[in-house]
């Protein structure tokens, strides 16, 4: 089992497992825009979106719609840059973990 640096195997630690695919997405998002050399406007936007999506994952119970929130401001902001689109295609699954968001009424 490949695991990474200071975390535990999910079952050791009864984490929800929803919540630990949205952390491996997010870390993964974070180090993938870290190393991206060519900046863009609303990089700092995206940067800080995922620091409170980091943050709701140390919490251990996101809240769902906060989570889809930071996720419209960071597709808004990183969503045109492809290079990134397979981590945060990634971070989108890791949200739609948590349910369907809810309809509006008509």
């Amino acid at each position: 089992m490949l695991r990474s640096v200071g975390k535990s195997p999910v079952a050791e630690q009864g984490e929800d497992p929803r919540v630990a695919e949205l952390d491996t997405a997010v870390a993964r998002l974070r180090r993938e825009l870290a190393v991206y050399r060519s900046e863009f406007r609303d990089r700092a936007i995206a940067e800080d979106e995922l620091a409170a999506l980091a943050a709701m994952v140390a919490s251990g119970s996101p809240e769902a719609a906060r989570m889809r929130r930071s996720l419209l401001l960071i597709v808004g902001s990183i969503g045109s840059v492809s290079a990134l689109r397979p981590a945060l295609m990634g971070v989108r699954s890791a949200v739609d973990l948590f349910g369907d968001a809810p309809r509006r009424p008509l």
